[in-house]
């Protein structure tokens, strides 16, 4: 049993070339394909409204243990490059005076 090609798509006389894209969808095999509709600025924040209540917001206790962890991790790091450059200074320093 043959398989029927596909239909051609046709090409948007404003564009050479160009396929339009409900015909492209409909060569794709979408049936039922129409363009969006606009949505009102009211029924825009409503649904805005609705997706952030679906948001998971951290309790305070959570946040306070977080900021105090990146305080931490930052007084680790300043240690740490404080050490690494005074030792990297250290020995610029012995190799520069070595040579005197």
């Amino acid at each position: 049993m043959a398989k029927k090609p596909p239909s051609t798509p046709t090409v948007d006389s404003a564009r050479k070339g160009a396929v339009a894209p409900v015909a492209a969808a409909r060569a794709a095999g979408s049936e039922a394909v129409t363009p969006k509709k606009r949505t009102s600025p009211a029924k825009f924040f409503s649904e805005v409204r609705q997706e952030a209540r679906k948001i998971t917001w951290t309790s305070r206790k959570e946040t306070w243990i977080t900021t105090v962890m990146v305080f931490i991790m930052v007084v680790v790091a300043c240690a740490f490059f404080y050490i690494v450059d005074g030792g990297l200074g250290f020995a610029v320093n012995s190799l520069i005076n070595i040579g005197r």
